[in-house]
């Protein structure tokens, strides 16, 4: 099977001006063959998100004239603008909304589901995505709307924005991308609004992402990033805020939002795989937008100089969102607008800047999370995730059950390049059952096929073995399949176990089963509402590549060698001298500093071929 939402590289989509012109022509014979005769321009089997789909199609349609002046589309535009204003425009409380602050405003908003009261919660993302729809609207059909109409849009968008900042409260779902696109829906706005109300509007959106969602950022693998959900990071939602962010900077000129976006840029390039597969999120595992995301991956893969549209997103809404059939569908179409006015090209080769949370060259590339533990290996197109033993997860030593890859302590890291390798020496105080301190160094080594990872650690009691990862998925052309085998070597005796419960809380790689639906059977919360992060989280066991301490060793320590990529011959040597570790493999030796390191405390590394 495939990973149903991970596909090609967003950055393979043509995007010159002859392919979005094509975009919109597709587009335009849609809308033309289903606007209904009271202008609707909805999908037949759109239900939810359904508040801001027809004007998002009429954005589209509005700016298909502009670049072709089809003589057919200027009644298309009028009619469904007039089916918004009088059917889709809602001033009465929805009944069972929880959010709001002020009862029976009057100030219009637009509904996530049409029915009264049927799914409340949604209406306000879905009046930040109409708000958007609506100034975009005004922007790309100016030349086809009259003055009366243009005044009675632009006043139904200043009413949304006071219905979003005042009525309610401000990103009641915590969502970093809701909120941003509401900023930014506020700074376009207020390039409409006559000068006192336009300036008036855009202090206030300025403040609400400095108050409201700056001041609030969460730390993750040492980057400050806008809360999603309730996490720091969500692989669907997380470039959606990208593209606002690039948005928000595009319009209102502010620092602020490159200087947000540059680290959010970084973050995503750092726990990116070279092949670009990604997993984890408070909202949705391996749910990838699609040309949601390009805006913000092209903007900032130029800002900081990195390949970011490698990210696998979900090529079938690779343009526009569209429903089962592919027929298009108008949410979120402000963002493909967007990507086609603005001119920024993609960035297309690797950082060579050293990253902390990152190890990468050629095909192969290692992410780690906070705890400096590799949180995706991938080498020989194969992605490999942290396993799982006894409720604990990550890459490690373990005796008696125990993993040890929690760190007591300050993680020491050190990056070399020399002689066409990359490495990375990872440093970390851990504490077993037993109370007592050891020091954990393991090194990662890639020539750009192949990683080696030597793990060395204090001799350990019992019968210790290396938990190496579960092999999940491989690169299978323009898809991501499932997979639970990867090509590994190992110097020790090499263990490919899978668990023998068939309980939920035992993943299987061999079953059919993704992380994703894994750990939302885990999360306390329904799909699309529990976080799959912390579902997966209560994982007991897994598949578990699991290798033995190599052969020849020093006799003070346990030494583990693994290398993942193609097979071949792998014997490595091992010596313990007065300059600390020697490793020496067919491709490279390398010295590792003994715990104490030099006068400032870091570990020392050498390298050579």
């Amino acid at each position: 099977m495939h990973l149903p939402h991970q596909r090609g590289p967003l950055h393979d989509l043509p995007d010159t001006p002859e392919a979005y012109d094509a975009v919109l022509a597709d587009v335009a014979e849609q809308a033309l063959a289903r606007i209904t005769p009271e202008g609707n321009l909805e999908h037949p089997d759109c239900v939810d998100d359904i508040g801001d789909t027809s004007l998002g199609v009429t954005s589209l349609l509005g700016l298909a004239y502009q670049r072709s002046k089809d003589p057919r589309l200027p009644e298309a535009v009028l009619s469904s603008l007039r089916f918004h204003l009088r059917e889709r425009v809602y001033t009465d409380d929805n009944p069972g909304y929880p959010n709001l602050r002020v009862r029976n405003s009057g100030l219009p908003y637009a509904r996530y589901t049409l029915e009264a009261g049927a799914h409340p919660i949604g209406d306000w993302p879905s009046t930040v995505w109409a708000l958007l729809q609506l100034v975009n609207v005004v922007e790309t059909a100016s030349s086809l709307i009259d003055d009366e109409t243009r005044h009675e849009l632009i006043q139904l968008g200043h009413g949304y924005w006071r219905w979003l900042t005042e009525a309610t409260f401000f990103n009641p779902q915590e969502a970093g991308n809701q909120a941003i696109g509401c900023v930014v829906g506020g700074l376009m706005l207020a390039r409409q609004l006559p000068a006192r109300d336009g300036d008036t509007v855009r202090e206030r959106a300025l403040r609400l992402y400095e108050e409201k969602i700056r001041a609030h950022r969460v730390r993750d693998r040492g980057a400050l990033l806008p809360p999603e959900h309730g996490g720091a990071y969500d692989n669907n939602y997380g470039p959606i805020s990208l593209s606002f962010l690039a948005q928000a900077h595009l319009v209102s000129g502010e620092d602020m939002f490159a200087e947000d976006g540059d680290t959010l840029a970084r973050y995503l390039d750092a726990r990116l795989t070279t092949g670009g597969f990604d997993n984890g999120g408070p909202r949705y595992s391996e749910q990838h937008s699609g040309f949601e995301s390009v805006l913000g991956l092209r903007y900032f893969s130029r800002r900081v100089g990195s390949d970011l549209g490698r990210y696998r997103g979900d090529t079938r809404w690779g343009r526009h969102a569209v429903k089962a059939d592919g027929g298009v569908d108008g949410h979120f179409a402000w963002m493909l607008i967007w990507q086609i006015l603005h001119s920024t090209r993609w960035h297309r080769e690797p950082s060579t800047a050293a990253a902390r949370h990152q190890l990468r060259a050629g095909t192969v590339s290692v992410a780690f999370d906070d705890r400096m533990t590799p949180a995706v290996v991938e080498a020989g197109g194969t992605y490999y995730l942290p396993a799982a033993v006894n409720r604990q997860h990550g890459f490690g030593p373990v005796t008696d059950g125990f993993l040890l890859c929690r760190p007591m302590g300050e993680v020491r890291v050190r990056d070399l390049s020399a002689d066409g390798l990359k490495a990375k020496l990872v440093t970390k105080p851990v504490v077993g059952r037993d109370h007592v301190l050891r020091h954990i160094r393991s090194l990662y080594v890639t020539d750009g096929t192949h990683l080696w990872l030597t793990v060395a650690v204090e001799r350990l009691p019992g019968m210790p073995y290396l938990l190496a990862g579960l092999p999940y998925a491989a690169d299978d052309g323009d898809r991501v399949r499932r997979v639970a085998a990867g090509e590994v070597t190992a110097a020790g005796e090499l263990r490919l176990t899978h668990p023998e419960s068939e309980r939920t809380d035992h993943f299987d790689a061999r079953s059919e089963t993704t992380q994703e639906l894994a750990a939302f059977a885990l999360a306390a919360d329904p799909r699309g509402y529990g976080n799959p992060d912390q579902g997966w989280r209560h994982l007991v066991a897994s598949t578990a590549l699991e290798v033995d301490p190599a052969p020849g060793g020093p006799e003070d320590l346990h030494v583990f060698a693994v290398r993942y990529g193609p097979e071949g011959p792998f014997s490595p040597e091992f010596e313990l001298g007065t300059q600390g570790l020697t490793v020496r493999t067919e491709a490279f030796t390398a010295v590792i500093g003994e715990p104490a390191g030099n006068a400032d405390g870091e570990p020392e590394l050498t390298l050579h071929r």
